[in-house]
């Protein structure tokens, strides 16, 4: 079987592409539906949707490099002519279908992939590259943006790969033409070579129907930003004699390998710190921290569930503790509540105060078991134990 395309039959190398295309399809959508379905109420289950996600993952990477090199090999080889060019609207619906198949092989992988680099969390994908992209940032919008464009995309695919396959039966059972059996293996030749394909009119007609779909897809909410279950506390305002202008309440564990972080969007802080030169106590910090405001990539929606943070039963928590100069720095010594746990809890900070403006920056390792999270991942090669949370605020004093 020759390798190139003719004006007649398609290639050993096209028809190769074709099928490990097809293949790959049929492998990654039904993966894609088990693995979102998949329940992960503990560390086995969990482990099982980690492992149907990188299935489907990986494969999505490799069927969007095969439909590259796929269409690249198309631009430099001729196309075998049409079976039927009297039938204008048939010949025009089936290469406005092609179009939408090309286009969709790359932007359904694409989206899935962008939204993946764009988010922290579980299952990754198996190759040695491509974890993350060059230009993505690690940011909730862009992975919203993108799963909701991948979402959209996928169904373009499926349409058009269900009236590709219907067309390629219809030829081979009711016209009984050779239409399937070119891309069969072998060497069937068919059609006129005089015969020509109508360019750009298909390709402009299948980009309209993508805008159609954007559009549709907007029309029924898919862009819209979908809250999570668990209830965000409102916390009252921080006294105390210095006010937190800004600052940020991290943490970051490894999950399945792979570093997942996240931050509390919503925390106060009441401070109460009298600028000392001598080591010992400088005052104390209560912090109240939201526990629903949390973000952690992928796996946001699962933190908030009872196995974890269990938001809804415990919306809080918080540190109440001294602040104590030592001579090394400074550090917050104090109790942890949180999920019905109080543990003792010291965390040194560097502190810098510029007149009436401080910068504090500081880290500690917790141990999640002690605040019963994630009690059902008791491997730690799924969940790390450690816990690294840290903070940074700026704050003005407002008095003495």
């Amino acid at each position: 079987m020759p390798l190139t395309n003719t004006t007649t039959r398609y290639g050993g190398v096209a028809k190769t592409l074709h099928w490990l295309t097809a293949l790959g399809i049929l492998l990654a959508i039904p993966l894609g539906l088990f693995a979102n379905d998949a329940p992960f109420s503990n560390s086995e289950e969990l482990a099982t949707k980690a492992l149907l996600f990188s299935l489907h993952k990986t494969l999505g990477v490799t069927i969007f490099l095969i439909a590259v090199l796929r269409i690249l090999w198309a631009l430099i080889q001729p196309k075998p002519a049409p079976l039927h060019p009297e039938r204008r609207l048939e010949s025009f619906l089936g290469e406005t279908v092609h179009w939408l198949l090309y286009g969709s092989l790359i932007l359904v992988p694409l989206t899935g992939w962008i939204h993946h680099a764009a988010t922290t969390g579980f299952a990754p994908i198996w190759m040695p590259f491509g974890q993350s992209l060059p230009f993505v940032p690690k940011s909730q919008g862009v992975a919203d943006a993108t799963a909701a464009l991948h979402i959209i995309f996928e169904r373009v695919l499926l349409i058009a790969l269900g009236l590709h396959i219907a067309g390629a039966l219809k030829h081979h059972f009711i016209d009984r033409d050779a239409t399937l059996r070119r891309m069969w293996p072998g060497s069937t030749t068919a059609g006129d070579p005089r015969q020509r394909h109508r360019g750009l009119v298909p390709m402009l007609s299948a980009v309209v129907m993508w805008v159609a779909a954007l559009g549709v897809g907007a029309g029924l909410g898919a862009f819209q930003h979908k809250a999570t279950a668990a209830q965000v506390a409102i916390l009252d305002d921080a006294q105390g004699n210095w006010h937190v202008e800004d600052g940020t309440l991290a943490l970051s564990v490894r999950q399945f390998g792979s570093e997942v972080t996240g931050q509390f969007a919503d925390w106060t802080a009441d401070i109460r710190f009298t600028q000392q030169d001598a080591p010992g106590k400088t005052g104390t910090v209560s912090v109240t921290v939201a526990i629903g405001s949390l973000t952690l990539g992928s796996v946001s929606a699962q933190a908030m569930g009872p196995d974890f943070f269990d938001a809804d039963q415990f919306p809080t928590a918080t540190f109440t503790a001294d602040l104590i100069k030592s001579a090394d720095g400074y550090v917050t010594d104090g109790i942890l509540r949180l999920k019905g746990a109080e543990v003792p809890v010291s965390l040194p900070f560097q502190l810098h105060i510029d007149g009436d403006t401080a910068a504090m920056q500081g880290q500690v390792s917790l141990d999640r078991r002690d605040f019963a999270v994630g009690t059902s991942m008791s491997d730690e090669s799924q969940l790390g134990f450690s816990v690294a949370l840290d903070i940074a605020l700026t704050a003005i004093r407002t008095s003495d």
